[in-house]
């Protein structure tokens, strides 16, 4: 039984704020403030203060080993131990861990993808230390969150460009806060709260699944009789084996400083969530990547598998990742809350109307951030937000809007015209707008949830993005005010403006109606890019390139780095799954068929030996079409091995995601079709593989 209270050990293996104000000197503590909240450059002599009180913490806690913990663009995070022993000369070892080792690690860079950025054979690569984001021990291993980069210095991981887009986002925010007479604001954050969905089934039925063991995901299953349909599961009472896990889950989180907050049953059976409270967007990302990392880990101990395929089990919902985001300044004012006087009004409006713009002029940049071969199964499946970008705001603030852009009365100010920083807006309370599950980017009061992220991105991918749009509209609209003779003015005709040009892009309706399809495409000019083939080549767009780089997020090598890799990862991941089908349905399936169909047609002649002229229709009726099954399924088969050996004609990795898309994804589907329609005929006994109902209702 646990004696300690949450409050005496959350953090407890987190080289957090505390630790540094108790461990270094007000000196080395104030620069290294001044480096991690304004970007100040680091002192080397900073950074061996901090390597020698880091060591002592770190082995106080029992460890033996530091890394350089990162984020290369594999989807996962990386790390290479090394211990802090030195040898000593009279044969023994002493524990030693410098601020360079500290500040740079040197890990193999010709094994992560590169996009082209490295050759196999120049395998030099380095980590660079993020002292923004804070130190912790996992496995007696003290882990330095770092950034990673090639040898001629362009990034090869998701924090670089997100530590980049915050800043940029930053300088144009101080611009405009600045022209509203705040002067007092040293810098901006963006903070991100990622609500976490994931599956948890048995090991036991994990192991006897091999499409699950290859690929996260089941590529063969007959529904099950009973799914989702009840509602029972969502926010139901959860199963003891289920909360024990959280239970444990909270406590590794919690030691690690992970705000781990919520944690209910989700829609779909053997489905949860957890949402943890808001952090600064860059320290949000390294814990939810590690929170990912956590959950299968504890999830092991109890002898559960934890998926966070986006679609792990067709006929029921994926799992997604909600992106809380929003703006706050470093005096502890959100930038997305209406304030009590004009000029605050005025302020959120402006930075409103930013996001708005932002979300239009870059719906592509959005989609594809949240692009993978997993999502594409569950953006637009009446269960998570559709491919196409809208922004939901709620009835009231809606109704603002658009009094503004017809400069007509609105209720909530007594008839009054609103003039910009001269009348008061409507005061309306926090979270006055109704929620809308359909939409992609929603307003929820203070702050702008985007939902169309994978249960198993890294969130990075998104606010990069984000981060840097918005940071786009507020240049536009600094460059402009900075030079305004009539400040007021300008202002409100800006304002107003946006909200014309960019009203398209504005929706409270149902995202799953295929009216809205309709609309939005033909009539709003909306992107609908479905799968990841149709974005991702967006991401070179001139549009793109210029925005990007100008703000300095990333370079053009980056970018056409990260577009190759990103469809080279689809065409693999695809590829896997296709490889993994005809294993199946080579090995077991076919094989479960055919002896089944055997048992039967022996079951016929036995009875037929035993009573002449038996019509024996059901088990000639079976053994038929299971016999037509068993061709399908067999020619099917082929037709797909076929399909993946035409993937090597393809010319490019455009070419051949486009040929997964169009031509080798069909034939999956047909495969399972067949395959799935015998597993509802072949006997439990024969069938080779644990069946959905297995797998959703074996946690009790």
């Amino acid at each position: 039984m646990k004696t300690n209270s949450v409050a005496d050990y959350f953090g407890s293996l987190v080289f957090d704020d505390r630790q540094m104000r108790a461990r270094l000197s007000s000196k080395v503590y104030a620069s290294l403030h001044k480096t991690i909240d304004e970007g100040k450059k680091l002192d080397p002599a900073v950074a061996e203060s901090v390597a020698q009180a880091m060591k002592e913490w770190a082995l106080e806690k029992g460890a033996t080993h530091f890394t350089h913990w990162f984020q290369p663009l594999t989807g996962v995070t990386a790390e290479k131990h090394d211990s802090f022993i030195t040898p000593s000369p009279d044969g023994s070892v002493i524990m030693e861990f410098s601020g360079k080792e500290l500040i740079q690690g040197e890990p193999d860079a010709s094994s992560f993808p590169t996009g082209g950025i490295r050759a196999t054979f120049e395998a030099r690569g380095y980590t660079t230390w993020d002292p923004t984001s804070y130190a912790f021990i996992k496995d007696n291993t003290l882990c330095i969150p770092t950034a990673f980069c090639s040898y001629g210095g362009e990034a090869l991981d998701k924090k670089t460009p997100l530590l980049r887009s915050m800043e940029a986002l930053n300088r144009q925010c101080l611009r405009i806060l600045k022209l509203f007479g705040n002067t007092s604001v040293k810098y901006v954050r963006t903070s991100v709260g990622p609500e976490q969905e994931y599956f948890l089934i048995t090991k036991e039925m994990y192991d006897l699944r091999p499409d699950l063991r290859f690929t996260g995901r089941t590529l063969y299953g007959a529904r099950s009789p009973k799914g989702q349909e009840m509602d029972d599961h969502y926010f139901g009472v959860i199963k003891p084996r289920v909360q024990e896990f959280m239970c444990d889950l909270n406590d590794e989180l919690w030691k690690l400083g992970v705000l781990a907050k919520t944690e209910h049953n989700e829609v779909s059976p053997a489905q949860h969530e957890l949402a943890p409270i808001y952090a600064t967007t860059n320290i949000a990302t390294d814990q939810n990547q590690l929170t990912m990392e956590i959950m299968q880990k504890v999830a092991a101990k109890h002898g559960l598998v934890c998926l966070l395929h986006e679609k792990p089990f067709a006929g029921v919902n994926g799992s997604g990742k909600h992106n809380n985001w929003s703006m706050a300044t470093d005096t502890g004012v959100n930038l997305l809350s209406p304030g009590d006087t004009p000029y605050e009004n005025a302020q959120f409006l402006l930075f409103l109307c930013a996001v708005i713009k932002a979300v239009d002029d870059y719906q592509d940049l959005l989609r594809l951030s949240v692009a993978t071969a997993g999502n594409d199964h569950r953006l637009g499946a009446n269960e998570a937000p559709p491919a196409i970008i809208s922004v939901f705001l709620g009835d009231e603030l809606s109704a603002i809007l658009d009094a503004i852009e017809k400069d007509e009365p609105y209720a909530g100010t007594e008839k009054k015209i609103m003039k910009l920083g001269v009348d008061v807006l409507p005061a309306f309370p926090r979270d006055s707008t109704d929620r809308n599950r359909t939409s992609p980017f929603a307003f929820t009061g203070n702050k702008f949830e985007f939902r169309s992220l994978g249960s198993s991105n890294s969130i990075a991918c998104a606010n990069i993005m984000l981060n840097a749009a918005v940071a786009e509209s507020l240049k536009i609209y600094a460059d402009r005010l900075e030079g305004a003779e009539d400040f007021e003015k300008t202002l409100h005709e800006m304002i107003r403006k946006t909200i014309a040009d960019h009203k398209r892009i504005l929706f409270n309706g149902n995202g799953y109606d295929d009216a809205w399809v309709k609309e939005a495409t033909e009539v709003r000019g909306l992107c609908n890019y479905r799968t990841t083939p149709d974005c991702m080549p967006h991401l070179l767009d001139d549009k793109n390139v210029r925005m990007l780089t100008e703000h300095k997020v990333f370079s053009k090598k980056e970018l056409e780095s990260r577009c190759e890799i990103m469809l080279e990862n689809y065409c693999k991941q695809v590829h896997i799954e296709a490889n993994t089908m005809i294993d199946m349905a080579g090995k077991d399936i076919l094989p479960a068929i055919s002896e089944y169909a055997d048992m039967l047609s022996g079951t016929v002649s036995a009875k037929r030996a035993v009573a002449q002229g038996l019509a024996c229709r059901y088990e000639t009726a079976v053994v038929t079409r299971l016999s037509e099954l068993a061709d399908a399924v067999f020619e099917k088969k082929g037709e797909l091995e076929a399909a993946v050996a035409g993937l090597a004609d393809a010319k490019d990795i455009i070419e051949e995601s486009a040929m997964i898309r169009d031509t080798l994804l069909p034939k999956m589907d047909e495969l399972r079709s067949a395959a799935d329609e015998a597993e509802t005929m072949v006997s439990s006994e024969y069938w080779p593989y644990p069946s959905y109902g297995d797998l959703l209702f074996s946690v009790r």
